[in-house]
């Protein structure tokens, strides 16, 4: 396989945008993706930063929305902050820095960019020793490239997948002939086990440390609910969030508003929860999620005029 680098995640044409709904108004767009270029929603949204009526919902912990709210500030969409999830460690935590330390792999497999922040804290414990890291896409990847010069001749970020999804890792990630390739898979407890059960089909040993687990907020603000309730798009960034999200749902209410997901796997959980109008990029990422809002919103505004 050709050398890999994180310039390999530089920025590409604006992605597909995949639109999920059953409405009447959304059938259409359906069959067909979207090559959107950003600038042609410039007018989705009237409102101003200083509106007080949010047109998107963002709801990761606080203090990790703010990427995507100045992005979409730069639109004049207000955003309304709203935690739904918050991190906590795991024992198997603890294990990750001296299995780093005492143990050669040939793969570290990353999925998600809060998996990503953790294994960094973990290897730099461990003293940096040298890994080859996989992962998922370039919103992962991006996590590495944070880190100080000099440690990245100890961390190659050398493989993603042609689909940022854990099927197609799994398919993709390169064995260069080992008979027994190895690798260590530190995750949320709540990821699933598409990627190890798809590896050790293709006869890798895998390693999995579950770090890190999400659970929704103790609580919740009750006005700034019923704020998140009336605007138009709540953006969410993992299946956690949108099962938090659902929760909180007033059952004698029936919110039909659109949800703009990250990525597929997200948007797959939205979708089985029973929600119709859901939005996800290809290619998961900041910019493919902001487009994915953008879709949303336009068709939201769309909807209210009819």
């Amino acid at each position: 396989m050709a050398p890999f680098s994180l310039s390999t995640f530089s920025p590409v044409p604006p992605p597909a945008i995949t639109c999920c709904s059953s409405s009447p108004f959304h059938r259409q767009f359906q069959s067909r993706r979207f090559f959107l270029k950003i600038e042609r929603f410039a007018s989705v949204s009237a409102s101003s930063p200083s509106s007080s009526n949010p047109k998107v919902v963002v709801t990761r912990e606080r203090g990790k929305n703010g990427k995507l709210i100045n992005a979409l500030a730069s639109y004049g969409i207000n955003c309304l902050e709203l935690p739904l999830i918050q991190h906590m460690q795991l024992p198997d935590l603890e294990k990750l820095s001296s299995l780093l330390s005492s143990t050669s792999f040939d793969w570290i497999v990353i999925t998600s960019p809060e998996a990503g922040v953790v294994f960094l804290d973990a290897w730099k414990a461990a003293g940096t020793p040298k890994v080859r890291v996989g992962v998922v896409g370039a919103g992962t990847a991006s996590v590495f490239e944070k880190i100080q010069p000099s440690l990245k001749q100890s961390l190659n970020v050398s493989f993603a997948p042609s689909k940022a999804t854990g099927k197609v890792l799994a398919a993709e990630l390169p064995d260069y002939g080992n008979a027994r390739c190895t690798v260590l898979y530190p995750a949320s407890a709540k990821a699933s086990n598409e990627i190890e059960d798809g590896l050790v089909k293709r006869g890798f040993a895998i390693t999995r440390l579950n770090t890190y687990t999400t659970e929704p907020v103790s609580q919740v603000d009750q006005m700034v609910l019923e704020q998140a309730l009336l605007a138009p798009v709540i953006a969410v960034a993992s299946p956690s969030a949108i099962r938090a999200w659902v929760s909180l749902i007033p059952e004698a209410q029936q919110w039909d508003n659109a949800v703009a997901c990250i990525g597929e796997t997200t948007a797959v959980a939205a979708k089985k929860l029973g929600l119709r109008n859901v939005y996800f990029p290809a290619n998961p990422g900041l910019e493919g999620w902001v487009n994915s809002i953008l879709e949303a919103l336009q068709v939201q505004n769309q909807l209210q005029k009819v």
